[in-house]
């Protein structure tokens, strides 16, 4: 399991760490299970998938019909303290497992290769990492690049979303994988204070460790493990729902 890059104020450290690498570990479960059984054809993990992608970009809570697919009882239990999560750690968790799970079905969407795949040092998969890839090898589009400031600078979660659906869509596009679970400890720090500025610190620091090279061969992610496996089949056909 990958955990969170950044880490938070003195002031907040305690309670955000933790929480951070909950969000982080209930969103790697959800991605494992639904990822594995999407590549696999299951009929209720591609049902799920179609679910979730028309959340993608919206706020946690404005879509009824899925209430009942995103489980957040592990953000019920005991923290490593002992202490349960304010209702305010709550909120904010529940809405980052809701975006970075709704932006990973808007990515996997018709994908036959997994497209959460877990961040690595020797293997980059942060955001930043994400949009470099994006451009030619040795060289850096300007556009892109603004794409990655303009989310980094969203006023609050809601606009960062819809920023980051754009920049998901073209990942999709171009086949680059995520650390959506990276991803989701990092929106629930983001709404901290000074989380934002945490996160965008990591985000650049992402984007500097993809040097515009290419790994050698199609590497992929085992969607239970996220060890390098085979590409499975195309899955344009289950997409119809």
């Amino acid at each position: 399991m990958t955990s969170t890059s950044t880490s938070t104020s003195t002031s907040t450290s305690t309670s955000t760490e933790s929480v951070a690498d909950l969000v982080t570990r209930l969103a790697q479960e959800h991605l494992s299970r639904w990822q594995r059984g999407y590549l696999s054809d299951d009929a209720k993990a591609v049902g799920a998938l179609a679910r979730l992608r028309r959340g993608a970009g919206k706020p946690a809570g404005q879509l009824p019909d899925l209430w009942d697919l995103l489980d957040t009882q592990g953000l019920h239990e005991a923290r490593r303290d002992g202490r349960p999560l304010s209702e305010i750690e709550l909120a904010r968790a529940d809405d980052a497992l809701h975006t970075a799970l709704t932006l990973w079905a808007l990515h996997q969407q018709s994908r036959g290769t997994g497209m959460h795949q877990l961040h690595r040092r020797d293997r980059p998969r942060g955001l930043g990492a994400a949009v470099h890839r994006l451009m030619p090898a040795n060289d850096i589009d300007d556009s892109l690049r603004k794409r990655l400031v303009r989310a980094g600078n969203a006023p609050d979660l809601t606009t960062l979303a819809q920023r980051l659906r754009d920049i998901v869509t073209l990942l999709r596009r171009e086949d680059v994988p995520l650390d959506y679970a990276l991803l989701a400890g990092q929106l629930y720090q983001w709404q901290w204070p000074d989380g934002a500025d945490r996160v965008r610190i990591a985000w650049g620091r992402s984007f500097h460790a993809w040097q515009g090279h290419r790994a050698p061969g199609p590497e992929q992610d085992n969607p239970a493990t996220g060890d390098p496996s085979s590409a499975l089949p195309d899955a344009t056909d289950k997409d119809t729902l």
